[in-house]
């Protein structure tokens, strides 16, 4: 795998923590340059230095708001002066507020496209124009298990992720002729502060949860191998959902409610989940990255 990464230069949205970190991690590991951007500037500053001082390389740690055209822009641009290119981007950046749907303000569902949806089309975007140009490259796009089979208590992030996966697999089709590829990767539930305060059982424990490091693997995998399309992570997730599509739906609300899916983004911990909560409703305490927060439209990170 190594000798298909080492060298390429790849860029990551939402670096500073969990998903995000753990792939510039396993991508500096195999020898790729890479750069994070977040909306945190102190954070993905430190952690840049950290990766960095860990595997004896530079990573360069930008501030970065994916909702912003400018910034965008600016972030891929001081990528390539320094590293002379992009070869790969990494959309990571996304939030996941949990509860009932009628529960939830305006002011977060908007939050939520605009970060998981828009950040999404932005960065593929401008990426794309810079890979046209160049006549190669590769997008990965983070969906979700929810973006093809939803949970309750996630309806708007389940929405988002749907927009994620369709987008991935129509630019699929539409770069393909400029030599681009476009990966979809969907996760099931991260173990990162994404799901503070969720209590799943034992089944969804085995399988339906995942660590970031799993995440990251899978990442590294479909740059070194150049391969386009959906790739669900565990790789069990794709084969429960593509055995659930066999059957009525209702059927599958019977099943996923035996599971437990039902109830575990509407019945989560509000003790535990309360940070999480915070930084996602307090825009200017946050960084940004899929299992984080980002800045929204006001000029503040939730």
């Amino acid at each position: 795998m190594s000798p298909n990464v080492h060298g390429k230069r790849v860029v990551i949205t939402g670096g500073a923590r969990g998903i995000g970190q753990a792939t510039a991690e396993a991508l500096v590991a195999a020898g790729a340059r890479v750069a994070i951007g977040d909306i945190d500037k102190d954070l993905v500053q430190d952690t840049a230095a950290r990766i960095g001082a860990r595997f004896g390389t530079t990573v360069l740690g930008l501030p970065l708001d994916v909702t912003d055209r400018g910034s965008f822009d600016e972030f891929l641009s001081l990528v390539h002066m320094e590293f002379g290119g992009i070869d790969v981007l990494v959309n990571n950046a996304g939030i996941m507020p949990t509860g009932a749907f009628l529960d939830e303000s305006d002011t977060v569902t908007d939050r939520q496209i605009d970060v998981n949806v828009r950040g999404v089309i932005l960065g593929s975007k401008l990426a794309a124009a810079r890979f046209t140009e160049q006549r190669y490259g590769h997008i990965v796009n983070l969906g979700s298990v929810v973006g093809i089979e939803g949970a309750p208590g996630l309806a708007v992030y389940s929405a988002t992720k749907h927009a994620v996966i369709g987008l991935g697999s129509v630019l699929r089709q539409e770069l393909a002729g400029s030599n681009i590829v476009v990966s979809t990767i969907a996760p099931g539930f991260v173990r990162t502060e994404l799901i503070a305060g969720m209590k799943p059982n034992a089944l969804i424990e085995k399988l339906a949860m995942v660590g970031p490091d799993e995440v990251a693997a899978a990442i590294v995998q479909v740059i070194a191998t150049a391969r386009p399309g959906l790739r669900y992570v565990p790789r069990t997730a794709g084969a429960i959902l593509g055995a659930l599509k066999t059957v009525p739906e209702a059927t599958r609300h019977r099943i996923s409610a035996a599971f437990g899916l039902q109830s575990l983004a509407l019945n989560t911990d509000e003790t535990a989940r309360a940070a999480y909560r915070r930084r996602t409703e307090a825009p200017s305490q946050a960084g940004a990255g899929e299992d984080s927060v980002a800045k929204d439209p006001s000029g503040s990170a939730p």
